[in-house]
């Protein structure tokens, strides 16, 4: 009977381990079955989550997006994170886990997975970042794949890739935030207030085909900014498009406006009348841009009190002929970031067409006058007057520039009064104090009858008082 026993437990015991093995090997072909090559590619139902609605709710919002296996055997994610991993305002939530990372996720052949995001802000936090951006990662079989996460870490008023056809107001409430760019439209006008921000995200501009009236005060400038608002980037060229004055806009107005760190800070296209400039500006700061602060194409500008400088080619490019007066201005060009190849202020009356024909329009004026020109090149004035134009007329008058060899200043009444190659002494160019030291040589040195056109400088001092204008946008004060 015992014996009997004992037989029965090793059959059992027998059968056990042969059950075990067959759950092995079962278990072991299962993990064998994952598709492994790193060709494999997961399917998205978006490359992009937004949480457009952040900027007006408590802060908190959720949504979610789909992985698809598209192939025809399982697959396993070694990990599924956030980039950010800790340091991320979002979470993700797969298969009712909340977490910033998940690892060894299977998805079968075929077959979906969703993910979840959430992300938590406090809009009234001015300390966050402007956009709050993340991405998920997927990684598998020696590659990653990602989805790209955006919110908005602050309330402001969202545009994004719209456009303008009717008139409209913005006010200093809160910030505008620009995604995907915007257009104002023609026969329509976008009215900027006093102390209104604007953020522009990479690669958005602003595109004006209508008019633009942005109507600043010296304590309330209007901003036009990236929307990287870390000071890091406080200077950093290149963070947005710019400002784009298309062609048939017209009667547009900028005063107190400070145009900051984008690749074309302001570009005018062909004017829209002889009579009444495409863009009057004044009292304004254009600065760090990686092309250029001012590019016109065959337009109409007329600018005093303004400030242009630290531009990757040049400040002021004036292109294809057209009509520009520039008093009182500013312009330094100390590029810091690359070894800058072009002057600051170039004029020019024709192009090449896309037949290889040149085209030549009239330059009928370009006045430089109580202006300061200086940058580290040699010359930053470029006179390139295809030969023979027949109308091809500037002036720079009372204007300390900085003139090469190869810049002809011989011509008295097109070189009126210049002071040549001084330096022209402002207080902290680097950190954006332009205003003249004490002993500048630009003191005094500007035309009356033109400082009597403008008789406030940038500060609101008078620059007539003493019948001696100073150059540049500064009026110089007594310590």
């Amino acid at each position: 009977m015992i014996k009997r026993c004992f037989n029965h437990i090793k059959f059992i015991l027998k059968n056990v381990n042969l059950l075990l093995i067959i759950i092995l090997i079962v278990y072991s072909c299962k993990k064998e079955n994952f598709y492994s090559g790193n060709d494999a590619v997961l399917k998205f139902s978006t490359d992009i989550v937004h949480f457009d609605t952040v900027f007006t709710t408590i802060g908190s919002a959720t949504r979610y997006f789909i992985v698809y296996n598209p192939l025809n055997k399982p697959i396993k994610l070694s990990a599924i994170r956030l980039a950010r991993g800790n340091q991320s305002f979002f979470r993700i939530n797969i298969n009712g886990i909340s977490t910033r990372e998940l690892k060894n996720v299977e998805i079968d052949a075929k077959d979906s997975l969703f993910i979840f995001v959430e992300v938590k802000i406090n809009p009234n936090n001015v300390n966050n970042p402007v956009v709050v951006q993340d991405s998920i990662e997927f990684h598998y079989n020696d590659r990653m794949q990602d989805v790209d996460l955006v919110a908005f870490g602050q309330d402001v008023h969202l545009i994004n890739a719209q456009i303008f056809n009717q008139n409209t107001t913005w006010t200093a409430d809160k910030p505008y935030l620009i995604y995907n760019s915007m257009l104002v439209d023609s026969n329509t006008t976008l009215t900027i207030e006093a102390g209104t921000k604007l953020y522009f995200h990479h690669k958005s501009r602003m595109y004006i085909k209508g008019t633009l009236i942005a109507n600043g005060t010296q304590q309330n400038p209007i901003i036009f900014r990236g929307d990287r608002l870390e000071k890091w980037y406080d200077k950093i060229p290149g963070q947005w498009d710019g400002i784009y004055f298309v062609v048939g806009s017209k009667d547009n107005v900028m005063n107190y406006c400070e145009v900051r760190n984008a690749i074309i800070g302001i570009q005018v296209d062909t004017l829209a009348s002889t009579l009444q400039p495409t863009l009057t500006i004044s009292n304004s700061k254009i600065l760090n841009m990686n092309v250029a602060g001012i590019f016109a194409q065959g337009s109409t500008i007329k600018a005093w009190n303004c400030i242009i400088a630290n531009c990757g080619q040049f400040a002021i490019a004036l292109t294809i002929g057209g009509s520009y007066e520039f008093y009182h201005c500013t312009i330094i060009n100390n590029w810091y970031y690359t070894n800058r190849q072009t002057p600051s202020v170039l004029l020019n009356n024709y192009y090449q067409d896309i037949n290889g024909n040149i085209q030549v329009r009239p330059l009928e004026k370009a006045n430089f006058a109580n202006c300061i020109i200086y940058g580290n090149k040699e010359s930053e004035i470029y006179i390139d007057k295809f030969p023979n134009s027949p109308v091809f007329s500037f002036e720079f008058k009372h204007c300390l520039i900085k003139a090469g060899n190869d810049l002809n200043t011989n011509n008295t009444s097109e070189w009126i009064n210049i002071i040549k190659n001084q330096n022209p002494q402002l207080k902290d160019p680097i950190n954006e104090k332009f205003e003249l030291q004490t002993g500048s040589i630009c003191i005094d040195k500007g035309d009356i009858v033109v400082g009597s056109q403008y008789p406030l400088d940038f500060n609101g001092n008078n620059r007539i008082l003493d019948l001696k204008p100073d150059l540049g946008a500064f009026e110089w004060q007594q310590p």
